[in-house]
């Protein structure tokens, strides 16, 4: 039987999730028979305006991803900050570029999870997941939200944790604060999950 292909896409400014993609890539592949690979979208600013930003370089060990390779994929999880309570302008800007494949419906039927980074509690948490929606629904695809399967995770009240029903999370705040264990636990957990989900529904595909 052929490996069930996840492709983990990503964007990051300040390696906030990055961190979150390469645990949810884990968790992918932690399932059998399940490949999952990480990806990153181009970036949009120039170099002169990243420096003036100080964002660290880029992973170099994560290759950028054009839209025609998502057809290769049986499933995806996307990552990206939130911005003003909807995926970084890099992000979108790699769905505005998906128009062929769209045309075609050509990822109808596969289905994709989501994370993010917000900066506070009222940075999109929630807003974010939500909004992000929309660009999955026109395509066609599967949105596969955690709900609470999580368990405790999803109702820790003692320390400040990111994420919801709809996927896996983690604050930034300043910059400085990093993905908590619990907030990685949850993203290997979602890696895990929406890879299992993929891999039913490679061997049971829907009816044309």
């Amino acid at each position: 039987m052929a490996a069930t292909k996840l492709y983990v896409v990503y964007y990051s400014l300040y390696r906030h999730v990055e961190i979150m993609a390469r645990e949810v890539q884990r968790g992918a592949n932690s399932v059998q028979d399940v490949e999952a690979t990480l990806w990153q979208v181009p970036e949009t600013l120039s170099d002169t305006i990243l420096q003036k930003m100080k964002a660290p370089a880029k992973a170099a060990d994560v290759p950028e991803i054009r839209p025609e390779q998502l057809l290769e994929a049986d499933g995806f999880l996307f990552g990206f900050p939130s911005r003003f309570g909807v995926m970084a302008a890099q992000f979108k800007a790699f769905f505005d570029a998906t128009n062929d494949l769209w045309e075609h419906q050509a990822l109808a039927g596969k289905p994709a999870g989501i994370f993010w980074s917000t900066g506070f509690h009222g940075g999109g948490q929630e807003l974010t997941a939500l909004t992000a929606i929309t660009q999955l629904a026109h395509h066609g695809m599967i949105f596969v939200p955690l709900g609470y399967t999580f368990g405790s995770g999803m109702f820790e009240m003692n320390e400040v944790k990111g994420g919801s029903s709809y996927g896996a999370g983690t604050y930034a705040a300043d910059g400085s604060r990093e993905p908590t264990e619990l907030e990685l636990q949850q993203a290997f957990y979602q890696g895990k999950y929406v890879a299992e989900i993929t891999k039913k529904l490679q061997n049971k595909p829907l009816a044309s």
